[in-house]
């Protein structure tokens, strides 16, 4: 574990991020020699410390840090977290003064490339995703509801859960961001109430648009899923997923699904991926 860019073993207790989960986090894959989408990851942890008000100022340090923790690794995870640091007793930071953030690694799945051939068979979540908009797109260190979600899940022979808002309208899955595809259009969730705003997502919404293909924002509820031609799931990890079914616990309805579409984006997707990679 990398703090502050020194290795150490320990953390503050006093540190928010425990206290109170005050601060956020990405997750990024480095493969082959390769980081994927750093300055994507970059700029989504300064989009989420403006959000959150945390005064962080190392980006240089940080980056400098990431670099060289990984010159020696082969296929990871890297984690990086910035927290709001040590002070105050109760809900309010002040004397928070020094942000902290911290580096770690992890086993890079093997199985995201079989799922990016094969698919994957999903079902819905009984856990629904709050509604909160100060808050939606981020990723912070508050997630409860995805312990909840994936708890859920593991009582299931799936792979994953598609999860709806308090409204029912769809918002993502357990894992990624949901696109699904009808009469030659893309659509995926508005996450202006809930959801995380995924690096990969808005790849994909930039590939998208790069080789003409529409694609709208929108609310609706999961019954649009049952009537879409394809479905995928994406992350920073697993790129682009294509989900063969889906299986509604609440009707027991299942719907399967071709990968026609998204194994035609895959490509334009993992190009995309290597023209933004940076070799270390």
């Amino acid at each position: 574990m990398i703090v502050n860019g020194s290795q150490q073993q320990n953390i503050d207790i006093a540190d928010r991020a425990f206290q109170y989960g005050d601060g956020c986090f990405t997750t990024m894959a480095f493969r082959n020699g390769h980081l994927e989408l750093f300055e994507a990851h970059i700029e989504r942890l300064k989009w989420a410390c403006r959000r959150l008000f945390i005064e962080f100022d190392k980006w240089s340090k940080l980056k400098d840090c990431i670099l060289d923790s990984i010159k020696s690794s082969n296929e990871i995870v890297v984690k990086v977290m910035i927290t709001r640091g040590s002070g105050g007793r109760g809900y309010h930071p002040e004397g928070a003064v020094n942000p902290r953030f911290i580096i770690t690694h992890h086993p890079l799945p093997t199985h995201y490339s079989d799922w990016q051939r094969k698919g994957i068979s999903v079902t819905t979540s009984p856990i629904e995703l709050a509604l909160q908009p100060l808050l939606a797109g981020i990723k912070h260190l508050n997630r409860l509801e995805q312990v909840l979600i994936k708890q859920a899940l593991a009582k299931t022979p799936f792979d994953d859960a598609i999860v709806c808002d308090t409204r029912q309208q769809v918002v993502e899955s357990s894992m990624g961001n949901l696109f699904w595809y009808n009469k030659d259009v893309w659509y995926t969730a508005d996450l202006s109430g809930a959801g995380v705003e995924g690096v990969m997502r808005n790849l994909v919404l930039d590939v998208m648009q790069q080789i003409g293909q529409e694609v709208l924002i929108v609310k609706q509820g999961i019954h649009t899923l049952f009537s879409a031609q394809e479905i995928f799931v994406c992350n920073a990890l697993m790129k682009l997923v294509p989900i063969t079914s889906v299986f509604d616990h609440m009707i027991q309805k299942r719907v399967s699904y071709p990968i026609k579409h998204c194994t035609q984006l895959q490509q334009h997707v993992h190009q995309a991926i290597k023209l933004k990679a940076i070799k270390v």
